[in-house]
């Protein structure tokens, strides 16, 4: 197939290798214009996939219409709140006949909108077919290693998510598909807010106690709000919910935990996001997360005070003893 991949950061660029391997006609869109040129040049992404070559046949490009013109499948690497800026910028036209398949793991701050209800909002002559998510634990690092990852391609056509299956698979790339695109979207998303959590306990120097309890109780805030915006409960306990934020919680070579590693140990948020190259998603999606939970009016303990931390200065100490000392509860998973 044709692909083109918008987004040359860490994930877009290990993708665009993946289906270059995989035998796709592949373009990769860079939104800055002298790095284009510099990947171009040199076919070595420095900045955000160091010692990984760029094969020659991949075309690299800072044009948007070149990129997506007359592309089976376009997939948009771009954060979370940076896609809609570039989605504006494609003409309808030009992606009629494309699957358009998201591997943003955010929601939107100012509308509270998944990138597939943001995609469908912006371009509404997208049907249904043509919108599709791929998420689950897959750290670029290892992906492009070739390190063994299993991912889940959700649409709400099957037929769309076993094409995108097919697309991606390969012997170390295993994708398995699901109509439940809102469930794979908010786990995707929402675990990145557990994850800075997890962060936090590391750099507070708590214990594997602790990060277990944060998990296991994460997951099931996840649950309960993605099931109250009609999310399926399963979708949870699968790879783009606990599988995502397992990897995510506990990996070296997670941003978001290492966010709340720093802040942890007591950095401010300002000067960590200063200190990074790459986007923490978590950090604008704890906003979200707290906004979507007040407007469904589901109880995320977890979430407000990560959201307490990062935004209202609250000391992870005071954060961790006021979870602690809660309301007592019975152990369900829906509450």
């Amino acid at each position: 197939m044709k692909v083109a991949v918008l987004g040359a950061g860490g994930w877009g660029s290990t993708l665009a290798v993946l289906l270059h391997f995989n035998e796709h006609e592949v373009t990769l869109w860079e939104f800055d214009e002298s790095y284009a040129v510099k990947l171009n040049k040199e076919r070595v992404n420095e900045l955000y996939l160091p010692g990984i070559k760029i094969p020659d046949e991949i075309i690299v490009t800072h044009d948007l219409s070149e990129a997506v013109h007359q592309k089976d499948v376009v997939v948009l690497a771009v954060p979370s709140q940076f896609l809609r800026s570039t989605i504006k910028n494609i003409i309808p036209s030009e992606i009629s006949n494309s699957i358009l398949v998201s591997v943003a793991k955010g929601i939107e701050n100012k509308t509270l909108l998944t990138m597939s209800q943001m995609l469908k909002e912006v371009i509404p002559s997208l049907d249904e077919g043509q919108i599709s998510v791929l998420s689950g634990p897959s750290h670029a690092e290892e992906v492009v290693r070739k390190i063994p990852t299993a991912v889940v391609a959700a649409s709400q056509n099957l037929g769309t998510s076993k094409t995108i299956q097919t697309v991606f698979m390969t012997s170390y790339f295993r994708v398995y598909s699901s109509t439940d695109i809102l469930g794979v979207e908010l786990g995707g998303s929402l675990k990145n807010v557990i994850a800075i959590g997890a962060g936090i306990i590391d750099g507070a120097k708590f214990g594997d106690n602790t990060k277990a309890a944060i998990m296991t109780r994460g997951i099931a805030e996840i649950s309960r709000l993605g099931t109250a915006m009609g999310a399926r409960a399963d979708t949870f306990a699968g790879l783009s919910g606990m599988g995502d934020l397992i990897v995510t919680c506990m990996s070296r070579h997670s941003r978001n935990r290492y966010v709340g590693e720093k802040i942890g140990s007591g950095m401010k948020l300002g000067e960590v996001l200063a200190s990074m190259q790459m986007v923490a998603e978590g950090v604008e999606t704890t906003k979200s997360a707290s906004g979507l939970a007040a407007k469904c009016k589901v109880e995320t303990p977890i979430i407000n005070e990560v959201h307490n931390i990062l935004f209202e200065d609250k000391d992870p100490v005071k954060a961790t003893n006021d979870l602690m000392t809660r309301d007592m509860k019975v152990e369900l998973f829906s509450r």
